[in-house]
This record gives C-alpha cells, sequence and structure tokens, in this order.
C-alpha cells in the first residue's frame, strides 16, 4: 500500500511557471550541507531498512525480507531470476513521497483520478520497491520470499510531501542511506527487462489499491512521463504486467460486502500475519500476497478448488471505469452542467 501525503501545492492554470527548486524540501541552516546526506537521519533500530535484512518465524519456517541496495541490486536480481519460474506469484508494493500536485482538469472530470496520477508520477521519484514470491496456492519462496528495494532519494533536492516522508521516518526508512547507497532506477529498470518478472504471460502480479505502484514501475521501465490518456495508460500496463489482480478491486465485486479499510484492515479480518514494519514496501508485499491467497481461498475457488480470474484480472480500483468513485464523478460533473443549463435558460 503506498504512502500517500495532502496535497502541497496546486497546479493550476492561473498558477505562477511550476518551478522545482521552490516545492523541494529546504535543508535547515543548521543541517548537513552534503549532497550524500539526509536532514531527518532516522535511528537504525530493529525496523531500518539500512539493516541487510530481517528474520521472522511464519507457519513454523523462518522466512527472510532482503534489504537491496545500488551494492548488491545485480546479485539479487540474478537470484530472482532462478525462482520466478516455479514462484510465479509476485506481490508487489511500492513507497512513495507522496502527492503534491493537482492536475489541470475538473474535479469532476472522469479522468481526473489519472491525470492526478500522471502529473505526480512525472514530477516524482519512487523511494522504495517491495516483491514477494510465492505459488498459486500462496506458498512462500522457502528462505528468502521477499526482497525490498531502495532506490536513489535525496531530501535535500527531490520534491516530496512533508507528512508522507515524516511517516516513513516513523516506520523506519534510512533516507540517509536512499541518498548514499540507493539503487539508480535507470539501472533497476533495465535489470527488471532481463528479469523474467515483466513481459512474461506466465507471471501473476498481485497488489492492493494500486495505480501509483504500476505507475511509478512504468515510468522506471520506459524512462518517459505517462501516457497523456488513461486507455494509453492500460495498454501500457497490459504490455509489461499481462496479468493483474488488484486486491481492492476483488474486494468490490463480494456480494453483500462493501470493504473501506486498507491492507491491514483486511489482513486483519482474513486473519492474516505481518511480518516486518508496516509501511515498508517489502512488509506491505508479503502482507499483500497472504490477503490475497487468504481471499482467494475463501471467496474466489469454486468446489473443484480452481479459480475464475475473469472477473478481477488486469483491474485497477478506481481506475478505467470500474469504480463507483468515477461514476459519481460523472454523475456530479453532469448534474453541474444541467444545473447551469437550468439556471441560465430561467433568466
Amino acid at each position: 500500500m503506498a504512502t500517500v501525503g495532502p496535497f502541497a501545492t496546486k497546479l493550476a492554470a492561473a498558477s505562477p511557471p511550476f518551478n522545482p527548486q521552490y516545492h523541494r524540501q529546504q535543508t535547515p541552516s543548521n543541517g548537513p550541507s552534503s549532497r550524500s546526506s539526509s536532514p531527518y537521519p532516522a535511528e537504525r533500530g530493529k525496523n531500518s531498512n539500512a539493516i541487510a535484512s530481517y528474520s521472522f518465524e511464519y507457519k513454523g519456517e523462518m522466512l527472510e525480507i532482503r534489504n537491496v541496495w545500488a551494492e548488491n541490486v545485480e546479485e539479487e536480481m540474478a537470484v530472482i531470476r532462478e525462482i520466478i519460474e516455479k514462484y510465479n506469484y509476485v506481490a508487489m508494493d511500492t513507497e512513495f513521497p507522496g502527492v503534491v500536485a493537482k492536475p489541470v482538469t475538473e474535479t469532476f472530470s472522469p479522468d481526473y483520478h489519472y491525470k492526478s496520477l500522471k502529473v505526480n508520477i512525472d514530477l516524482l521519484k519512487i523511494i522504495q520497491l517491495g516483491l514477494s514470491f510465492a505459488d498459486e496456492n500462496g506458498n512462500f519462496a522457502p528462505g528468502c520470499p521477499c526482497w525490498q528495494f531502495n532506490f536513489q532519494f535525496n531530501l535535500n533536492e527531490d520534491m516530496f510531501a512533508q507528512d508522507s516522508i515524516d511517516l516513513l521516518i516513523k516506520s523506519g526508512i534510512s533516507f540517509d542511506d536512499h541518498a548514499k547507497r540507493g539503487i539508480d532506477p535507470l539501472l533497476f529498470g533495465e535489470l527488471l527487462m532481463v528479469s523474467g518478472l515483466v513481459l512474461n504471460d506466465k507471471v501473476k502480479w498481485v497488489s492492493f489499491h494500486s495505480a501509483y505502484d504500476y505507475g511509478y514501475l512504468l515510468k522506471i521501465l520506459t524512462t518517459v512521463e505517462l501516457p497523456m490518456e488513461e486507455k494509453e495508460f492500460f495498454s501500457l500496463l497490459k504490455t509489461y504486467f499481462p496479468t493483474i489482480y488488484d486486491i481492492k478491486y476483488m474486494t468490490s465485486l463480494l456480494d453483500g460486502h462493501q470493504f473501506m479499510g486498507g491492507l491491514q484492515k483486511l489482513a486483519d479480518d482474513l486473519g492474516c500475519q505481518r511480518l516486518g514494519a508496516e509501511h515498508q514496501a517489502g512488509s506491505d508485499s508479503l502482507l499483500t500476497m497472504s490477503a490475497y491467497a487468504a481471499l482467494v481461498k475463501v471467496k474466489f475457488r469454486n468446489a473443484e478448488g480452481v479459480v475464475d480470474d475473469s472477473r478481477f484480472a488486469n483491474e485497477l480500483f478506481g481506475y478505467g471505469g470500474n469504480h463507483t468513485v468515477r461514476k459519481t464523478a460523472i454523475a456530479l460533473r453532469d448534474m453541474s452542467a444541467s444545473s447551469a443549463f437550468s439556471n441560465s435558460g430561467s433568466e
């Protein structure tokens, strides 16, 4: 589940020219001036992502969340290439620096949510990516089923929403390490392209309320801004990620059930155990996989134990016209237009 903060600024037609420097967090006058230093160093406690790995007991086995930095990213991606054929269900989560801009479009516009996603992802940088691996029955890859990739991010230079950064620091993110040891997204994109994870019909991607997560991955893979139109975005998504399952969307299909909470609430309802710190991408991706396996087991398998994914595959909650948020926006827009027409006609 990605970290999203409040709007830090508005990009509107009447606004002055956008100046990225203005929106960067300024380093305190008595703070560090080094390019590789963070003005908000995190304590290296047990949840710090500066630690090489974390180990947890899960159903009688020891499982590891492994942190990946620039110095070991090629080595760890080689390991992933070895396991993806057998453990081809990949749960994914990202952490990113919040939401800092609004699109120049009507709030009730059907494409408002996508335009908001695009303008923010085009401006901002990914901070973390968590990938967890399991088989079709939800059995984790033994030993180390989870990798947490930590990307280049510098609080002295890069844009962010302050409350999102505060939350990530509280959760154990060491921004000093991200500035000094973070993975270059360009290199990671090259490694991801040859990993067997993308452009592969056999790989099933699992996520929770994940349009922003996939947006950041597409930015890494293509190295360009996101498409202008939502339809083009979904076409690109289908190319790189042929099969995706958004658990939030899946819950919207359950009869008589309107799930309003986040990933942790759903996991609690399903009796899933969290391993690691909340709001770190590795732990969140593990919990996403556990929640998916539990949800499918109790709600989406038929009497023969077969899962028909045609109802929920390749949908992103709240996007592509699949959710009442979008339908309500269209209705409100039409209502507003109708009211304006009625008022003008009565004058």
